[in-house]
């Protein structure tokens, strides 16, 4: 061979490279333009309009905030809060690093043109990125409603070829971006699959694969109905008493004697009635959440009544520590939380206007007439000092603040009080919005946090107030606050199992 022929072949330069990739999204946009699908001339310009601004996304988000379960109310939030991270990204650095101009509207019929053309940059596509952040950051709370959402975000990404405003690499890229964002999202506030509480210390409990023994009492004033009736569905043999509110204590006693686990579904009180007659019959508890909160079951890693199903088909539970306070003879227990001061009267205010307003308005009309009140702060002593207080919680188990997620508990069986302490003042409402955007680890001369097994309080205001587990008692002179580490064993699916 001579050495005078040279047999490399010379590589495409990065611009004609370039050249190549945008003569390929010329032509796969001339090709949409030329499709015509049943329908879609009548569907996809109006949905491409309907999801301008977002309006689209938000409507969705209250559709699927509108339903029962906690998750699929979060599944809005994190959807919304994906698509916002994806519409300020877009907005300040995508738009402005490639300014590439629309497509020409030439090869695509007049019918499905938009009424307003944007006039912004074509890359990337700002309404497709939305639609992925949002289906992707409802999908990675819920799956189930990712299912439902997908189809209407992809939809919304191909409209925008569909209609001519966009180069099939514009739609591509802001998928990409928004999908990103979703995750992005998920790394500063961890979605609750990945915050699933230890499986500790697990105990032995009955295995009830039809339900046979479990003796369930339905609260009939929370969200019940639904829920008992997907649980007899799966554990036919299991028994189910409804009844209203005032009779939920007579019933749960009744049912103690006659079960081998004590089921209970309602809210967050009606589950510390039933802890109450577990812990006295000395039966594990099966919860079933069915109120408005459900503060313990969802720490707990208990759902819906699928994770109920499945722990008590399987035998999987935890036991778990109780707080109970005492007063001069009075005493009573708490799954979640205890508090003085000005939290219980504005329980008490809720719970007078809830029945006419709903639950979220009085809370928030409860907080303003207490807050607005003349009052004076809750005076007690400690270790013999005086103390005036606005507010003292003590948190059944360490309660957490994990990136922007709102606090909750990863270990319900960690042996301690979690207490915090806003100190007297002359503005409450200034000191307590202080304390609640500090976190739990702040020490300041308005509150204060501290881990503890105990607390003793003496000299408290004779009929003050106190909250536990969004119950109202009134308690006076010696006050102690305790664990009972370990005490209830409560049925919880179990990872890894």
């Amino acid at each position: 061979m001579s050495p005078d022929v040279d047999l490399t072949v010379p590589m495409p330069g990065r611009h004609a490279l370039r050249d190549r990739l945008l003569a390929l999204d010329s032509r796969l946009f001339e090709f949409a333009a030329e499709r015509h699908w049943p329908y879609a001339e009548r569907v996809l310009p109006r949905l491409s309009r309907s999801a301008n601004h977002g309006v689209l996304w938000f409507a969705t988000a209250a559709a699927i905030a509108a339903g029962s379960t906690p998750r699929g109310r979060r599944a809005a939030a994190r959807g919304l809060a994906s698509l916002s991270v994806a519409s300020l990204t877009i907005n300040t650095l995508g738009k402005r690093s490639v300014r590439r101009p629309r497509p020409l509207l030439d090869p695509v019929p007049r019918v499905r043109h938009l009424k307003r053309q944007p006039i912004t940059t074509s890359f990337p596509s700002g309404h497709a990125a939305s639609a992925a952040a949002f289906a992707t950051g409802v999908a990675l709370e819920s799956p189930a409603w990712g299912l439902v959402v997908a189809p209407i975000a992809w939809s919304v990404a191909l409209s925008r070829v569909y209609t001519g405003v966009h180069f099939p690499s514009d739609v591509l890229a802001g998928a990409a971006l928004g999908a990103g964002a979703a995750f992005a999202v998920r790394g500063m506030v961890p979605t609750r699959d990945r915050l699933i509480p230890p499986a500790r210390p697990r105990t032995d409990v009955p295995a009830l694969p039809d339900g046979a023994g479990l003796v369930v009492v339905a609260n009939k004033g929370a969200r019940t109905a639904d829920r008992v009736h997907a649980l007899l569905d799966a554990l036919p043999r299991a028994e189910v008493v409804e009844c209203e509110p005032e009779y939920v204590r007579a019933e749960l006693r009744k049912a103690a004697d006659r079960a081998r686990v004590l089921g209970v579904c309602g809210g967050d009180g009606t589950v510390n009635a039933a802890a109450e007659v577990a812990l006295r019959h000395g039966l594990p508890l099966a919860v079933l959440p069915g109120g408005t909160l459900n503060h313990f079951a969802h720490d707990l890693g208990v759902e819906d009544e699928r994770d109920l199903i499945r722990a008590v088909q399987r035998g999987e539970a935890v036991r778990v520590d109780v707080g109970r306070f005492t007063s001069d003879g009075q005493h009573g227990l708490f799954l979640n939380t205890c508090s003085l001061g000005v939290y219980p009267e504005l329980v008490r205010k809720r719970d007078r206007f809830s029945p006419r307003i709903g639950a979220w308005p009085a809370g928030v009309l409860a907080a303003l007439r207490v807050l607005r009140s003349d009052r004076h702060p809750l005076h007690t002593e400690v270790a013999g000092r005086a103390h005036p207080l606005w507010l003292l919680f003590a948190g059944n188990g360490t309660y957490h603040r994990l990136g922007l997620a709102p606090a909750r508990r990863l270990d319900l069986a960690d042996g301690v009080l979690d207490v915090r302490v806003v100190h007297g003042g002359r503005r409450p409402a200034l000191r307590l919005l202080a304390a609640a955007l500090a976190g739990p680890l702040t020490r300041s001369p308005a509150h204060a946090a501290v881990q503890v097994g105990r607390l003793h309080l003496s000299g408290v205001t004779p009929g003050a107030l106190l909250a536990y587990d969004g119950e109202v008692t009134e308690v006076g002179g010696e006050v102690t606050l305790e664990k009972l580490p370990e005490a209830l064993t409560v049925y919880r699916p179990l990872t890894g199992s």
